[in-house]
């Protein structure tokens, strides 16, 4: 299994429109940063975890061709904004995609994209099939286990993939969720800044909570412009723990 960080910022992206800090004013590519996404490839199907804002940007720079299942975790913008590219993949596979989310995301897209999701069958929309999920389920021999995670209010969902499980944008995780996590090889997991936020995991926040987990190894991904430079922040991280950066390919 093959993963990708297609992006690894915040709603604004790094840098941010406007900003003068040292984050955003970087020469490092590890500082520039697109809205969250993963690529996961595995038994010759391609996974992505959200259709953020830039997905196009995403798809051309890491030759995409094919997607094959799409993930949701939440129906903020910057998760999903990106759904009208899937048509281009729709047009090169010459079928729809599969898209799974919780209740929340599947009613949310479906009223902020009703021109996609209503009967009218209208020439050149995306085609895709949207569908809650809410418990361990089989795409193509690839088990998927959904994690129920909290950003501030809003029920999210986080995903295990064999040995690999990405979670964004929590803030809370009760502890039956964790147990899904354990053993993982790799977790993905949010960390945004270095203040407290009402509905992110901030440094010392995520820290405390890979202490409690049994995992191999942990990336944070989420980053805003507001937790540091990468080469700073990263050097002072434990061992089994580091900042994904765009672009960046693990394998499993």
């Amino acid at each position: 299994m093959k993963i990708t960080f297609l992006g690894t910022g915040t709603s604004q992206g790094v840098p941010v429109i406007g900003c003068e800090c040292e984050v955003c004013l970087s020469k490092n590519s590890k500082d520039k940063r697109l809205r969250s996404s993963v690529l996961i490839e595995k038994n010759d199907k391609n996974i992505i975890i959200d259709t953020g804002p830039d997905l196009r940007q995403q798809s051309l720079k890491n030759n995409i061709t094919k997607i094959d299942l799409v993930l949701y975790t939440h129906a903020h913008r910057d998760h999903v904004s990106g759904i009208d590219e899937l048509r281009s993949f729709n047009f090169i596979q010459k079928s729809r995609i599969k898209a799974f989310g919780n209740k929340e995301l599947v009613n949310q897209l479906n009223k902020d994209y009703s021109y996609i999701f209503q009967s009218q069958n209208y020439p050149g929309l995306p085609q895709v099939d949207l569908e809650i999920i809410e418990n361990k389920f089989s795409f193509n021999d690839i088990d998927i286990i959904p994690v129920k995670a909290y950003h501030h209010k809003l029920k999210i969902l986080g995903y295990r993939i064999n040995d690999f499980t990405y979670i964004t944008d929590a803030k809370t995780i009760k502890n039956e969720e964790l147990k899904k996590i354990h053993g993982s090889k790799v977790l993905v997991l949010n960390c945004l800044q270095i203040e407290k936020h009402i509905s992110h995991l901030n440094l010392d926040e995520a820290l405390n909570l890979v202490e409690k987990l049994d995992v191999e190894k942990v990336y944070f991904t989420h980053i805003s412009h507001n937790l540091g430079l990468y080469e700073k922040i990263n050097s002072i991280l434990p061992k089994k723990v580091s900042l994904a950066y765009d672009n960046l390919k693990i394998e499993l």
